[in-house]
């Protein structure tokens, strides 16, 4: 098997226009997250996928791997998929992770356990959790919770604390269930990929506006691995002070 790292990395953010180019002690975040991508162990390459040529230059001016693409996507899958198929991996024996451009020091350990889903030859798709300890992230609908079987696959994804304690006073939940976070990095079969980007929109998703489930709703299983290390994820401008005094 095969594996290709992808980035996406758009200008246009709602909440952060400009996002992939903001410097972080002297680097900026698109370059912080390829060149911890390149440290990843079994990847034969990496690639960022944009669709902005001030991206696409400062990637290449670095000596970055980058491939324009549509500005017409709706989502990360599909802009990971353009480059896939252009790159002829669609119809091989090959993984393809989609590597969020917004979490500048990303640990190479944590693609690489998502990556290694696959010595499973059933595995569809693969993705990461993190158990939560903290109530306010347990609350919070900007912290997506992962609900698993007991076979390691998602069972639901939600916005909302999942599954309900009943009988349990809410400040209590964490001492009754371990709860997941989802960290949003994916990995997918490229031929699973290809199907993927064909699927109509799912009334779960578009009520949770969470696109992975879209892929629950049309059968897809996904493998999910877990990590005891801390994403620190960039969304808005006030995420910086995290990386302080790095910033």
């Amino acid at each position: 098997m095969k594996y290709t790292g992808i980035i996406p990395a758009r200008y246009a953010s709602s909440r952060f226009p400009g996002k992939p180019l903001v410097m972080i002690d002297g680097k900026s975040m698109i370059m912080r997250v390829y060149e911890q991508a390149i440290k990843v162990s079994g990847f034969d390459q990496v690639v960022v996928a944009t669709d902005d040529e001030a991206i696409f230059n400062h990637v290449k001016k670095q000596g970055g791997k980058v491939m324009m693409t549509s500005s017409q996507h709706g989502s990360g899958t599909e802009r990971c998929f353009e480059v896939a198929h252009n790159l002829g991996l669609v119809n091989e024996e090959q993984v393809v992770v989609n590597i969020q451009g917004d979490e500048p020091f990303i640990d190479p350990a944590q693609i690489e356990r998502v990556m290694a889903s696959f010595a499973d030859a059933s595995v569809e798709i693969a993705t990461l959790a993190k158990k939560i300890d903290d109530l306010t992230e347990l609350l919070s609908p900007n912290s997506v919770k992962v609900a698993l079987g007991e076979n390691g696959q998602a069972v639901y994804f939600s916005r909302h604390p999942v599954p309900f304690a009943r009988g349990v006073d809410q400040p209590d939940w964490l001492q009754h269930h371990t709860y997941y976070k989802h960290v949003g990095l994916y990995a997918y079969k490229a031929s699973v990929l290809k199907r993927l980007v064909g699927l109509s929109p799912s009334a779960i998703e578009l009520a949770e506006s969470l696109e992975q489930l879209r892929w629950l709703a049309h059968g897809f299983k996904i493998s999910v691995e877990l990590t005891d290390i801390e994403s620190q994820a960039v969304d808005i401008p006030e995420d910086l002070l995290k990386f302080n005094p790095k910033v």
